[in-house]
């Protein structure tokens, strides 16, 4: 008796397993045959997000997304924007008092003005490709806030600067604006500034709608970065504030008495002395300096603050180098302290650009 319930027991017992197995391998067969491992991760746990618009992470996680057609848009606007500055450096600028002006006068101002056109065809050329978007927006919204002052100033330098004449430095020459006649050169220049302007908009409008993220390995430098960058932007506007080539003051013996007296000559007008739309500019420009000093910093990712900072360096950089080139070329004209720290602040720019771009990795967690 005990016999046969032993047997009924093992039949139960070997029928049950085989349901189990049978039913495991209908699991199987309906799985492709495929088991999921129980020590897999999620993929949301490696911090990589799902969706066709995420591409590979790089070594410093560096995620980027496929660029928006404004954003393409942007990087276009941007390489024609500097090829256009760079075809404004040869012909005919501005014909001032009867003087012609030429903002490629000789290699040196051949060199110092190309420095913005060929940022901008490096960067904007990145971005119409869709080469790590964020970083060629950066460049090209806080590029164009910076041209909006100096649109303002050029257009006045064309239209009105003769209803108040006065001593102007212009392409390394002393001018009086008694009488000004615009040529091809000075149309090409506003058309630079007006397509950054451009870029800059479209920027501004399809950043939010464009995936770049890493890991943060710039965020415990952003403060230091941050501040460092505003006491530069106040460093720049101080200097703008002043002419960077100026007309240095003329010992004359007084016959009489034999005595030297100085004699004060008249200089180029500052920057926030000039009525109109040279002031509005100049209002806009120095802004735009400490608008950008701040939220370059706080652009992300580490690639974004780069961007934003590169487009302080080249445009403060740009601004000290004319005016060494005019202290340089100007038989009248000497360098100034303020010149002097124009330029001062584009390299220090450049410098904290630098640091921004080495700090690229994180440890592994």
């Amino acid at each position: 008796m005990a016999a046969r319930d032993r047997s009924a027991r093992d039949d139960r017992t070997r029928g049950g397993t085989a349901r189990r197995t049978g039913s495991a391998a209908a699991r199987d067969r309906g799985t492709g045959g495929i088991r999921p491992a129980g020590n897999r991760r999620p993929q949301a746990a490696t911090g990589r997000p799902a969706g066709p618009a995420a591409g590979p992470v790089s070594a410093d996680g560096l995620i980027v997304g496929e660029a928006p057609r404004a954003a393409r848009v942007a990087g276009a606007l941007l390489v024609l924007a500097g090829l256009a500055g760079a075809a404004a450096l040869f012909p005919l600028y501005l014909v001032v008092g009867g003087q012609e002006l030429t903002l490629g006068r000789g290699v040196g101002g051949v060199l110092v003005g190309l420095v913005v056109p060929l940022a901008s065809v490096t960067v904007g050329g990145g971005l119409a490709a869709g080469r790590v978007p964020r970083f060629g927006l950066a460049y090209a919204g806080v590029g164009g806030v910076l041209a909006l002052g100096s649109l303002l100033i050029e257009v006045y330098r064309g239209s009105s600067s003769t209803v108040r004449p006065g001593i102007e430095v212009l392409a390394g020459e002393r001018v009086l604006t008694s009488t000004v006649t615009t040529g091809a050169g000075w149309w090409l220049q506003v058309l630079a500034l007006g397509l950054t302007v451009l870029a800059g908009g479209c920027a501004a409008a399809v950043w939010g709608r464009t995936l770049m993220e890493d890991r943060g390995a710039l965020d415990p430098a952003r403060p230091a970065l941050a501040g460092g960058a505003v006491l530069l932007g106040v460093l720049t506007v101080l200097c703008l504030a002043l002419p960077a080539a100026d007309v240095p003051d003329r010992l004359v013996a007084d016959p009489a008495t034999g005595l030297e007296v100085v004699v004060e000559q008249q200089g180029p007008q500052a920057l926030l002395e000039r009525p109109g739309l040279a002031l509005l500019g100049g209002l806009l420009l120095a802004g735009a300096v400490l608008l950008g000093a701040v939220l370059a910093p706080s652009l992300r990712p580490r690639l974004g603050a780069v961007g934003g900072l590169l487009a302080l360096t080249v445009t403060v950089l740009a601004a000290g180098l004319t005016g060494l080139r005019d202290a340089v070329a100007g038989p009248d004209l000497e360098w100034t302290v303020p010149g002097a720290g124009l330029l001062a602040a584009g390299v220090a720019y450049g410098l904290l650009t630098v640091l921004a771009w080495r700090l690229r990795r994180t440890p592994a967690p």
